[in-house]
């Protein structure tokens, strides 16, 4: 596909933005051919910027996180965001067309990150990556160690078998109710499992509402759903078809699918049993493509990084649960784990004080203020829309079939893929 006039129009408003620069790179370690690899630099330079790596892969950042650039530099920090290759402005070669699939490894994406450091004229930086961010910061740190000051790993992937710990977080919740808070929720799961109602993307909804909305919303979901009230029901689970879509310089997975599923394993084997994540992505996508290879051992490189290092876990994280954090924790020598109890999956797109105040102390070196703050930092306020979203589905939950309430619901979801 090539770029079309609209897109262009939106590239050349993008690109005129202040700050915004690109960087020439090969478009394949083999190939002699190159394109333009856009990143934005935001705030007063300093030292050691900070690189934020959104999560993914397929989430834009020059559109997508405008506000929280602002934001961050307004609270003196120098932010780096990088256009991930193949999504947004870096999405075609030098014809308009978009990139080949030979452009999309991990590799090229983390050299891509030290290249902009180059062209930065940046030595090193504190790197902050979220979810499949984490991901390509941890190879910087094994490719590029020297590029690393300090590290924030927000809501961490350690290794295509993550998939085994998020398995056991999400049973364990939402089937055995081994807490407090899901002990009552977990024989209405049943129910649902053996009466057939509990598909792999309806366990995704499930998972979502426990993550983002609370064990109370949940409950009443259940209850709607055993008493055969299904209409709000279903318009959560339109939810997988939203996020899957592709939103131009928001969110394009379209390409960047092949490190999706290639090197990360993001569409794992099936175990047949309930609440498997891998099962919902095959629902979900209309097509995968096979697992090949992981391009690191995370497991035997982490205790070579030697710059400190945040690990951010939210405690209703069923993405990458807290078991994986504290892994990756008990890995890098000079880590610590900060536990946000009441957050779900990324602080960066949900919980956007908190990562900037813990971005700012990491970057001010002040690592020792963060574990005494972790209750004030959990108490800090959601992003707006998902505030709007989630107290919209409370409305509809307490009364379903309200029309008022419903009609919102899919202009909020496609807001948030959008986000």
């Amino acid at each position: 596909m090539t770029m079309n006039a609209r897109r262009r129009r939106v590239h050349e408003k993008l690109a005129g933005m202040p700050g915004v620069r690109p960087v020439r790179r090969p478009v394949s370690p083999d190939s002699p051919d190159e394109f333009d690899l856009y990143y934005v630099r935001t705030g007063r330079k300093s030292a050691h910027p900070l690189v934020i790596i959104p999560g993914g892969p397929g989430v834009a950042s020059m559109q997508v996180y405008k506000g929280l650039r602002r934001r961050a530099a307004e609270a003196g920090l120098d932010v780096i965001m990088i256009e991930h290759r193949g999504v947004g402005m870096s999405r075609h070669d030098d014809t308009g067309a978009d990139l080949p699939p030979r452009a999309f490894t991990v590799d090229q994406v983390v050299d891509d990150v030290a290249a902009v450091l180059d062209d930065a004229h940046v030595g090193s930086a504190v790197i902050y990556g979220t979810s499949y961010g984490t991901y390509i910061a941890a190879g910087l740190g094994v490719r590029h160690p020297g590029r690393v000051h300090a590290m924030v790993l927000d809501s961490p992937l350690l290794s295509r078998h993550d998939i085994a710990l998020v398995r056991d977080a999400i049973r364990g919740l939402l089937l055995e109710g081994d807490t407090p808070e899901t002990a009552t929720l977990a024989p209405k799961v049943r129910k649902l499992v053996d009466a057939g109602l509990m598909t792999p993307s309806a366990g995704e909804v499930a998972a979502t509402i426990y993550a983002y909305g609370g064990a109370s919303l949940l409950d009443r979901e259940l209850d709607l759903l055993l008493g055969g009230r299904t209409m709000l029901w279903h318009m959560l689970s339109r939810f997988g078809a939203v996020v899957s879509r592709k939103v131009p310089y928001h969110y394009e997975i379209d390409l960047v699918s092949r490190i999706a599923f290639r090197e990360l394993d993001y569409a794992a084997e099936p175990d047949g049993l309930p609440f498997d994540p891998a099962a919902a992505i095959r629902e979900i996508m209309s097509s995968t493509e096979a697992f090949e290879v992981e391009p690191y051992d995370l497991v035997a490189e982490m205790p070579k990084f030697n710059w400190p290092t945040v690990v951010v876990s939210g405690g209703r994280d069923l993405v990458t649960p807290r078991a994986v954090a504290e892994r990756v924790a008990e890995l890098v020598p000079q880590s610590m784990l900060l536990g946000l109890p009441t957050m779900a999956h990324s602080a960066l797109d949900f919980r956007e004080p908190a990562a900037l105040t813990i971005a700012e102390a990491v970057c001010h070196g002040n690592f020792a203020t963060l574990a005494a703050q972790s209750p004030k930092l959990d108490a800090l306020p959601v992003r707006p829309a998902m505030r709007l979203l989630w107290k919209a589905i409370e409305v509809a939950a307490v009364a379903e079939g309200a029309l008022p309430a419903l009609p919102a619901l899919p202009t909020v979801w496609r807001r948030l893929a959008a986000r």
